[in-house]
């Protein structure tokens, strides 16, 4: 059993520039998560979505809130499972979402993103996960899940 800090789990996270979209992992334990990521105004997704008016693809809201909710949470409890060299052999996979959008996200603003386990089982996640934006007002919620899967 290993216990990783924000740091060393952010760096396990294997989505990558341009498309991670997690800055910082405040907070983690084995119920819940809680990361920030800030939505730059050159983000190649806003020139076409849309062309003088642009807004954060909802696509692109959930990608943010399962890459902080399961795939950074779900690394973190495998890391408690298993040792680090074990888990470097996996990839948590996203498997599905209900999600509901309550507003935009703006070029410029950064988000908190808090996940919340509901279960966690044979590698499989399944978290609550919200977003809200600078101040605290709640962006979209959503009940998403991941399945480790081994890279060999």
């Amino acid at each position: 059993m290993q216990i990783l800090s924000p740091q060393q789990l952010l760096e396990m996270i294997p989505q990558q520039a341009p498309f991670r979209f997690v800055d910082e992992i405040l907070e983690v334990d084995e119920q819940k998560i809680v990361g920030l990521y800030r939505f730059r105004e050159d983000e190649s997704f806003y020139a076409g979505h849309f062309p003088g008016h642009p807004v954060t693809p909802g696509v692109i809201l959930l990608e943010a809130m399962c890459q902080v909710g399961v795939v950074a949470l779900g690394i973190h409890l495998l890391a408690r499972e298993e040792s680090s060299e074990e888990v470097r052999r996996w990839t948590t996979m996203f498997s599905d979402a209900q999600v509901d959008f309550f507003k935009p996200v703006f070029p410029g603003t950064t988000v908190t993103i808090r996940g919340e386990k509901i279960f966690w089982r044979r590698k499989k996640l399944r978290a609550r996960v919200e977003m809200f934006n600078a101040d605290g007002t709640l962006v979209a919620q959503a009940t998403a899940s991941g399945i480790g899967v081994r890279n060999e």
